[in-house]
């Protein structure tokens, strides 16, 4: 049910990106953009079942956020714990805007996935038993998160799947690769994409990938951001790649700000050090000063969980603390945990906070929120498959409605890899025949590198953490100002930030459609959630770079009894 009439924006945004004619063509069954845990799960469930797969990322194999990821992979793996429970943690964390459906996918696939992420070779953390060592993160009233490594969790995932890819020669891996633009049929479905590879030798330059099916598994949008958890490549690409071929994105206004993320002074930007939910799991605590000298537990009273509370709950207060003091950051202090516990269960952590000249196991921690994650994303179905034909989706990229409007923790790896399995059970047997590319007639732009630091400046202050009518008109006239800007020079950051530019302008849009307050989004004109007008979705389409188009789709709220 459509509920709000659809409203443009005066503004032009491509409806393709600048590039050279296609210097070399290639032609595969499926194309996988992304090498993490989404990309790489896909990619080898498909083995045996799809004939030729071409994995494309935009880096190195391991460059992508599931490296980065510390805390874990929440399942029902648990003595006593079950996936209803699971469940449940998930739906209340997602602020009523899940959809049920997926997160009972998700709840009651996991335990299987991950068991099959340990036959592959993922060594995981044990305890002195033997058993799965489990622990608990904000949000979750079970201990259910797996972790390797003590905080190393991401990069024993990648390392396991990127061991078992290079023991598969019928999965091709292209790196240095970005994605331009999707190849059209003439029926609006996939024909193939364009891609742009680095040093590849015969495939240098942008080249042209005939497909019967792509599946974007490429991450998230942090770089929108000035400060971000994400790394660098996180450039909002497939996403944007996604809309400018007529995909619906949904809940674009959902962005996740961690709240615990190293605050390394006013003027830095880009990825920053994330101190993982799961030190606050062991018992660290937040504090507005240090103890010894007044400062106080400002999370005990907001929320039953206390310090382990859903991440929006901690980031707001963090927030209110903030400015309510007029300090830049709070503190996390873990000083009690002593140095056996760091040294264990986050070395990474430890080495990353010494290395920026504070010791956790004396001092307390500088934090602050930061964008995290991408709630929403391509809107797809239970399994995968976006609004257009031969285009699926997974991992943070996608919208599969199981994060609602805040992620639980610990969930985003399970959702890459529950997800991924159920593409690889459908898409082999409806692939589409392997039709020739139409002209493409969606006119063309590009916007230059240059206006990046800009763009990121304006969202971060206007669309971050806190917004209102107010700020989300300003940046809104400051995009539009951005789109108009035009690159002297066709390159990767310019392609990059045309992207960056099409997610924020569809971010904002949503972020100022959205009059209430519900999990990540914080509206201080609007400071409360409100059912009976925004209980649903924000959609945004885009049609041959105009302005996109958005509309309310109403739902019924799912946090409460089925």
């Amino acid at each position: 049910m459509v509920i709000a009439p659809p409203a443009t924006a005066a503004r032009r945004l491509p409806g393709r990106l600048v590039a050279p004619e296609p210097g070399w063509t290639t032609t595969v069954d499926v194309v996988v953009v992304g090498s993490g845990v989404a990309g790489l799960t896909a990619a080898l469930r498909m083995r045996g079942r799809v004939d030729r797969i071409l994995v494309v990322t935009k880096d190195v194999l391991n460059a992508g956020s599931t490296q980065w990821a510390q805390g874990g992979i929440a399942a029902a793996l648990g003595p006593g714990d079950t996936p209803e429970e699971h469940e449940t943690d998930t739906l209340v964390a997602g602020a009523g805007a899940c959809d049920r459906d997926a997160v009972r996918v998700l709840v009651t696939e996991g335990p299987e996935a991950v068991r099959e992420l340990i036959a592959l070779g993922t060594n995981f953390d044990h305890d002195p038993d033997g058993e799965l060592s489990l622990t608990r993160e904000g949000g979750h009233h079970r201990d259910r998160i797996a972790h390797a490594g003590g905080d190393a969790t991401g990069a024993e995932i990648q390392r396991a799947l990127i061991a078992a890819v290079e023991q598969a020669p019928e999965i091709e891996v292209v790196q240095h690769a970005l994605a331009v633009d999707l190849l059209l049929a003439e029926d609006g479905g996939v024909a193939g994409l364009t891609l742009h590879v680095m040093g590849e030798g015969q495939r240098d330059g942008v080249g042209a990938v005939r497909c019967r099916a792509v599946v974007l598994a490429s991450g998230g949008l942090g770089q929108v951001f000035s400060q971000t958890t994400n790394p660098a490549v996180s450039t909002g690409d497939g996403m944007a790649v996604a809309l400018r071929a007529g995909a619906v994105l949904r809940d674009l206004e959902f962005v996740q700000f961690h709240p615990t993320v190293m605050y390394l002074g006013p003027d830095s930007r880009g990825q920053q050090p994330l101190i993982s939910e799961a030190v606050r799991g062991e018992g660290a605590f937040l504090v507005d000063g240090p103890p010894e000298e007044g400062g106080r537990r400002f999370m005990v009273g907001v929320h039953e969980l206390a310090d382990l509370a859903p991440r929006d709950v901690v980031a707001k207060a963090i927030t209110r603390r903030m400015l309510e003091t007029g300090q830049a950051h709070m503190w996390l202090d873990g000083r009690h945990l002593g140095a056996e516990v760091w040294e264990r269960r986050f070395p990474t952590i430890l080495a990353t906070t010494r290395s920026h000249g504070i010791d956790p196991v004396t001092e307390l921690i500088p934090v602050a929120p930061a964008c995290h994650y991408a709630s929403g994303g391509v809107h797809t179905d239970l399994w995968g498959r976006t609004t257009v034909p031969g285009l699926y989706a997974t991992g943070e990229v996608a919208c599969s409605g199981v994060h609602g409007a805040n992620r639980l923790a610990s969930n985003s790896l399970l959702e890459g890899l529950v997800f991924s399995r159920r593409i690889a059970e459908v898409l082999p047997g409806e692939l589409r025949p392997l039709l020739p590319p139409a002209p493409d007639r969606r006119t063309s732009g590009l916007v230059p590198g240059s206006v990046r630091r800009e763009l990121q400046e304006l969202m971060t202050s206007r669309v971050g953490v806190l917004r209102s009518a107010t700020g989300l008109a300003d940046a809104t006239a400051l995009l539009d100002k951005l789109a108009g800007e035009v690159a002297g020079t066709v390159d990767q950051d310019s392609w990059e930030t045309t992207n960056l530019l099409t997610i924020a302008t569809a971010l904002a849009d949503a972020a100022m459609l959205r009059e209430e307050t519900r999990g990540s989004h914080w509206r201080e004109d609007f400071p409360d959630r409100d059912d009976a007008r925004f209980a649903g979705h924000v959609d945004v389409t885009e049609s041959d770079g105009a302005a996109a188009t958005i509309r309310f789709v109403a739902a019924a709220p799912t946090d409460g009894p089925a």
